[in-house]
């Protein structure tokens, strides 16, 4: 009689310098990549351009994660929300995870070659971003194809933006926060996802659709009275991006008075350079330069019990365990 199945659980996620020194190759990995830097005839000059921003933006790069501890705690993180998936999973099946990075260690060849401790009846490909975009999720599994070929089933989840324990994390998160403030209806709801160059939107990907119905849902449940907006933020170079963007939108925010608001990372299931310096440093000493009085930053899920919930049903799900896991109700 034939034992349990192995499952391989690869997990995929954009990455970061996790030393200063790291900064400067960190950024030419992430240039270099088609899926974001892609302009007629940019197969030239991609690797050129890569270097030449890589080196032109490593001081101030290096400079931000030095305000943030020296370097980014996303492979931390990752590497936590991993162990916790696995124990989550044990439990129903014999599985392993994996980490494989986009455009830092551990990148997707170490993760492949991590393959080679199995033998692994089945593998699942689970990027750790909800929200579908070619720039993300369509990046990391084009380098995995690129690199991987397949010896066993391959089941792929490309997206849970509307998982019931995945929006239930995140109203956990936002409850957590406003539960510490006075009078927390009067704070303003400020949604922010990372942008998207709208040469992208216009091919067809659904990102924009999938973060407006997380926003959608999340407050449904929430169902709290506040005063919302969504808007975005990160945006690199001179193409046009999603709008509105964050600081854009928290000026015209204070402009109209808004003194209270918590800035909801909706898209970032980790903290990193976005949550921890873009908005909780830059942004932040915007809105206070700007008369905002209390600026709130929920923290990102990072091994939130709900988003690991989440995430062990999306693994058993696609293996055939169509009994899952229990949803939260809140």
């Amino acid at each position: 009689m034939a034992g349990p199945k192995n499952i391989g659980v690869i997990l995929f996620q954009l990455g970061g310098p996790d030393t200063q020194e790291a900064v400067e190759p960190f950024l030419y990995n992430l240039f270099c990549d088609p899926d974001i830097i892609n302009f007629p005839g940019a197969f030239l000059a991609r690797k050129a351009l890569a270097r030449l921003i890589s080196t032109t933006r490593s001081r101030t790069v290096r400079q931000h994660y030095a305000e943030i501890g020296g370097g980014s705690p996303i492979r931390r993180l990752t590497e936590r929300q991993a162990r916790a998936l696995q124990s989550a999973l044990l439990p129903h099946i014999a599985a392993r995870t994996m980490v494989a990075m986009r455009y830092w260690h551990p990148n997707t060849e170490e993760a492949i070659a991590a393959l080679q401790a199995g033998p692994y009846d089945e593998l699942v490909l689970l990027p750790l971003y909800p929200q579908y975009s070619l720039a993300t999720t369509g990046s990391s599994l084009k380098e995995w194809n690129r690199l991987y070929t397949p010896k066993v089933p391959v089941h792929c989840i490309e997206h849970f933006y509307d998982h019931p324990d995945y929006i239930a994390a995140i109203v956990e998160r936002i409850n957590s926060v406003l539960s510490g403030l006075s009078e927390p209806d009067d704070v303003h709801l400020v949604f922010s996802a990372h942008g998207l160059p709208l040469s992208l939107v216009k091919k067809g990907d659904p990102y924009p659709q999938h973060i407006e119905a997380t926003v959608r849902l999340v407050r449904e449940l929430g169902a709290w009275p506040n005063s919302h907006v969504l808007c975005f933020q990160s945006k690199v170079g001179p193409l046009k991006w999603l709008e509105p963007s964050l600081t854009g939108t928290i000026e015209g925010l204070a402009r109209q008075g808004i003194r209270r608001m918590l800035i909801i990372p909706i898209a970032f299931l980790t903290d990193h350079i976005e949550t921890l310096h873009e908005i909780n440093i830059e942004a932040r000493h915007q809105a206070e330069s700007l008369g905002v009085s209390e600026f709130h930053l929920m923290p990102a899920l990072n091994d939130s019990p709900l988003l690991i919930r989440a995430l062990a049903d999306l693994v058993l799900r696609a293996v055939g365990r169509r009994d899952g896991v229990a949803s939260a109700v809140l």
